[in-house]
Parts: C-alpha cells; structure tokens; sequence
C-alpha cells in the first residue's frame, strides 16, 4: 500500500481555477495520514456553502459556480474527496471502501469547525454530503442536491448505472475529462477535459476514481445498506429546508429529485428546478444558473 501526491505542477495555469489550496490531515487506522485538499474562498464571515464533487471530478467542478457565490456574499467550501483532485491518493482499489469515505470526509469537517452550513452536492458528493448531514444535522442549515441520492441498493440502481459500473472497470484507459464531456450536455473544450485529468498522471493515481463506481449500494446486501436506510430515517423527519436542482439530461440519476421531494419534509414549498441543457455534471453544464439558484436559496439572490 503506498500514498500517491499528485505533483504541484500538474494544477498550473488550469483554466478558470485560480484558487488558493488549502490543506488539513486527517489519521486513518489502517492507511496513516491521508492529506485533504479545499477551496476555501469567499468572506470569512459569510453563510458557508459546502460544494461536494462527485466521480470522477474534483473541486475544479465548482469553478464556475464559486466566484458569483463568493460576489454574492457566500464563503465557499470545496473539498477534492480522497483519491482526487489535490487530495491524496491511496494506492489500491481495496484502500477505498464507503464507509471509510464517509469517515475521512467526517473527519476533515468536524476539523473545519462549521456551523449553519448549506449543503450543495451532486454524484458521489451526495452518497457521502448526505451521511455528513444526516450525522451531523445540528451543523447544516439547509441542502441542495443536484443529480445525486443516496442509495441503499433497495431498490437497485437502473440499467444506465450498471452500464457506467461496467465501462469504468473495463476501460483500458480511465479518462476522467472523456467522461465529463460524454455524460454532458453542452460541449467541453479540450483543456477543460485535459484538466479533470490533472490529479492523474498515470492509471497508478486512479484507483479510488475506479472503485467509485463498485461502492454505490446495489443490493441489501451491500454493507453501506444498512448505514444508508439508518441515514434515511435522519432525512425523513429532516423539516430544514431541502432543494433539488437537478439537470435534465442525466438518465442515471433521473427521478431521484421526485424521491427526494417526496420523502424529505423540508422538501414541501421548495422551489424545484429542472436545469435546461445540463446533464450529469450540472456543474459543468450549468454552473452560473446552479450559482443563482443556491444564493436565491440561501437568501442572498
């Protein structure tokens, strides 16, 4: 087992992604300390947006939503989960599992300290955004999901999902810029895909980027089935507010903003958007009208 660091160089001069990095440590039992990448950037006083990326991007997700945030008076807070971006990387497939996802991620919050937090996330930011919230209710002030759930493999995810599990695990070559601009819906220049690609020299970095997809609850007898339905049981008497904001060209995650609205309390009165034009990674696609819908959403529209 060994802890890959993706070289400075590689995150020079990205396009669009002028932020300063910011660093803490958090110690797993078995791995050691694993070092954890954010974007920190806006008033140190304002309203905290927690933005989770998903597979396989990283913070760089989140540029175009973060400056009209930040022009709106939110602090943005945009961690690279373990295994992307500037985050380190553990070296094997089995390194990465679920719940040791979700506890990184719960270490490294609880470090920051944050309170009154809205929650944005999308994809894989959703399955462990979620966990944190439902964990930790006391410290979120309101949620907004965009594209994302949270499984418990009851029911099974569909067919357009098992289809990705099997590309990412055959694929020779793991081409997260590819797969951006395959699952959108509007064209993705080619220094914005070579840029995904960034935190991945070679396929040796890549490996929590394929577990990802082997992670998603697909049966009961998943063993995040049970953390999951028990997370549920949080969100279903959740009465803070809940929005969804979902693209309307992403057949994996499409209906998951109905469960959501149907089965979240604090979902009632929302004002739900379907994003025109924007597939799975609304953030791509959308990221401006994501912008404005969160600081509308956060009172500061």
């Amino acid at each position: 087992m060994a802890i890959l660091r993706t070289p400075e160089e590689r995150f020079e001069n990205l396009p669009g992604y002028p932020f300063a990095p910011h660093y803490s440590t958090v110690t797993d039992p078995d791995l050691g300390d694993i070092r954890i990448h954010h974007v920190d950037e806006g008033p140190k006083d304002g309203p905290v947006a927690l933005l989770m990326h998903g597979e396989p991007t990283w913070s760089y997700l989140y540029r175009k939503m973060i400056p009209p945030l930040v022009a709106a008076g939110v602090r943005c807070i945009a961690p690279d989960l373990v295994g992307f971006g500037k985050s380190d990387k553990p070296s094997e497939k089995s390194d990465y599992t679920y719940a040791r996802h979700v506890r990184w991620m719960s270490d490294w919050f609880t470090g920051l300290g944050l309170t009154d937090v809205t929650l944005f996330c999308q994809d894989w930011g959703s399955l462990i955004g979620l966990r944190l919230l439902t964990a930790f209710p006391d410290r979120f002030a309101r949620v907004c999901v965009s594209n994302g759930f949270l499984p418990t493999g009851d029911p099974a995810p569909g067919e357009a999902f098992f289809r990705w599990q099997q590309m990412s695990q055959m694929i020779p070559d793991f081409d997260s810029g590819m797969f951006v601009g395959l699952a959108g819906a509007r064209p993705v220049p080619d220094e914005v895909k070579a840029a995904y690609n960034a935190p991945f020299p070679d396929e040796s970095y890549k490996a929590g980027a394929r577990a990802f997809p082997l992670l998603v609850p697909a049966s009961k007898d998943d063993p995040e089935h049970i953390p999951n339905t028990q997370a549920w049981t949080v969100l279903e008497a959740w009465t803070k507010p809940l929005l969804t904001a979902f693209g309307d060209s992403d057949p994996i995650t499409a209906g998951a903003d109905k469960q959501l609205q149907a089965r979240v309390p604090g979902a009632k009165g929302q004002p739900h958007t379907i994003v025109e034009k924007a597939g799975h990674f609304s953030q791509e696609d959308a990221g401006p009208e994501l912008a404005e819908i969160l600081a509308r959403f956060m009172g500061r529209g």
